[in-house]
Formats: structure tokens, sequence, C-alpha cells
């Protein structure tokens, strides 16, 4: 599998492509439950397939090199990239995962996309794990689905390259007290610890979709909401978690930030970080964080790079 550093791109594959539908790429027919058990039985399917299972519904949408990212990390043998797409494979002809690709204006997606199929839900809590999985998961837009793949980057990356992480939430759920909602951050979330310290990162992801400048509004004052109220164990953290926002590109950055203050949305409480898909290829993290300060002279917002000791990988 080549390296993250080794990939050469200038656009992220996680970034919205004009006109971009989901396409089906599984299996359609019926497998019946009694044909899964006879395949488990001769050992066609084993706890391999179960912990790609596992991992499919823990994360809802993924890649299969973000997969073979997980299982390294987590130590499980898998032979290589081609053997675990076989595995995959045979999930799909079992109808136990399904997998799509986006096609755009600009042509047929490079990359896969798995998610869980009724067959895989029902193994799933045969052995005791929690599947919240449902039939309308699937029918989920392309924006949504590119935030879950950007969002699964962005833990891998902190999982993989910073030496202080802990551990990392796919789903954080916060709590807007005043307007009484519960929401959640599309990107998920990680605890890095360093001599006995900790700091949790949400990260928001935003998508050029149709008007994402009206819903990222929306969202920032659940944000508002949930910082401006914050007490101590709140929605479970300890203190306040730092925001960071991943965007598309560079200038996607600077069109978010110009969103937010444009719309009087910004949380005094906190300083708002910035990132991209992009920037979560590289080596080391250290340099991938920027803000948006206002120089005094010029009365104008500059970028500044973000320099976190606690994200270097050694």
């Amino acid at each position: 599998m080549v390296e993250d550093n080794q990939i050469e791109a200038k656009n992220s594959p996680f970034a919205i492509r004009p006109g971009e539908v989901k396409t089906f790429d599984g299996k359609d027919g019926y497998v019946s439950m009694n044909q899964i058990i006879h395949k488990i039985n001769l050992g066609h399917i084993n706890d391999l397939h179960f912990k790609i299972l596992e991992i499919v519904n823990e994360f809802e949408f993924i890649t299969s090199r973000q997969l073979c990212q997980i299982l390294d990390w987590k130590g499980i043998e898998y032979k290589s990239q081609d053997k675990l797409n076989n595995k995959l494979e045979q999930l799909i002809k079992s109808k136990i995962l399904t997998r799509y690709y986006f096609t755009s204006e600009e042509g047929k997606g490079i990359y896969r996309i798995y998610c869980l199929e009724k067959m895989g839900k029902y193994l799933l809590n045969s052995r005791g794990i929690e599947c919240k999985w449902q039939p309308t998961d699937n029918t989920k837009p392309v924006a949504m689905i590119k935030k879950r793949l950007a969002g699964n980057q962005t833990l891998i990356a902190y999982l993989r390259k910073v030496k202080a992480f802990d551990e990392y939430t796919v789903k954080p759920a916060l709590t807007a007290k005043t307007i009484g909602k519960m929401f959640k951050a599309t990107g998920g979330s990680v605890k890095l610890t360093k001599s006995n310290k900790s700091i949790v990162f949400l990260f928001e992801v935003i998508r050029r979709e149709e008007d994402w400048e009206k819903k990222l509004v929306e969202k920032m004052r659940l944000y508002q909401d949930f910082y401006n109220n914050f007490q101590p164990m709140d929605s479970g953290f300890n203190s306040m978690p730092q925001l960071i926002f991943v965007c598309e590109d560079d200038k996607h950055c600077a069109e978010t930030f110009k969103t937010i203050v444009t719309n009087r949305v910004e949380i005094p409480e906190i300083k708002l970080y910035f990132t991209t898909d992009l920037k979560q290829n590289n080596e080391t993290l250290a340099n991938t964080l920027i803000e948006f300060k206002l120089d005094e002279t010029s009365n104008k917002y500059k970028v500044e790079e973000v320099e976190l000791k606690l994200l270097d990988i050694e």
C-alpha cells in the first residue's frame, strides 16, 4: 500500500464534485441466512470477516484503504490489500456488506465505499455486538458520506501519526443546552494525552454541498450554545474540546472562516482551527492546523500556522 506522503493529489478525493451521484456496486438478489451459516461452518467466513464487519459498523462508511489502515493499527493480519479485497468481495456476494462508488461530470470515482447490509447486522447482533444500522442509512446523500470518509481519514491520521494519541470516537455527541438539542461532530474526535494531561479535538467536516454556508451557520449556532454554556463533564468532556474544521482545500478554509465571521457565529471561548483533507497525508501533523488572526495594523485577517508539539510523531 502506498504511504500517505507518497500520494500525489491536487484535489481531495472526498471533495464534492459537480453533478456527483452515488452508484450502487453491490449484489442484487436474495441470500438466505442458512446459506451464510453454511459458509461460516465451512470456514469460508471466518474471524477476519467478522473483524471487518465490526470496523465497517463502527465507521458506517469506509474505503478499503481506510480499512487496511485500521486493521494495521489494531495489529490484525490480513496478508495484503488484494487478500482483503477478496474478503470484502465474499461479504458483498453474501449480501453481508454492500458497496457504492461516486460518479460525476469528471467521470467514475477511483475508490469504493463499503457499508453494512441487513445480514451484516444480524451476524453482529448474534455475537452480542451493538449495531444500530438500518436500511435507510445506506440512502444517505453524497455529501454526508464524504463527510464521514474525510472524518475517517482525519481520525486515522491522528491514531497513526501522533504519539500523544489516546483514543478516538467516530460520532461524538454534544448537547446544545439552551436549544435542548443533541448533535454530533461530523468528523469525530480524538483524545490526546501527554504527561497525564489530555485534550480532545473535535472535527467538524465541511463540504461544498448545496447551501453549505447556511448549513454551517446552523451548525455553528449549536456549537455556540454548547461552548457558551459549557461546564466540566458536559457531554463527557472534562474541559472544553478544541474545535477543528476539516475543509476541502485552503481556499475552502478561508470561505468557511468568512462565513462564520460574516454571520457572527464565532465562539469567543475558544480559538477556531482549520485544516484540509490533503494535509492529513503529511508525514507529521505538527504543522497541519491554521487559524485566522486579525492584523491590527491592516485590520484584515491573515493566516497563521498553529504549531503544536503535541502533534509530533516523536
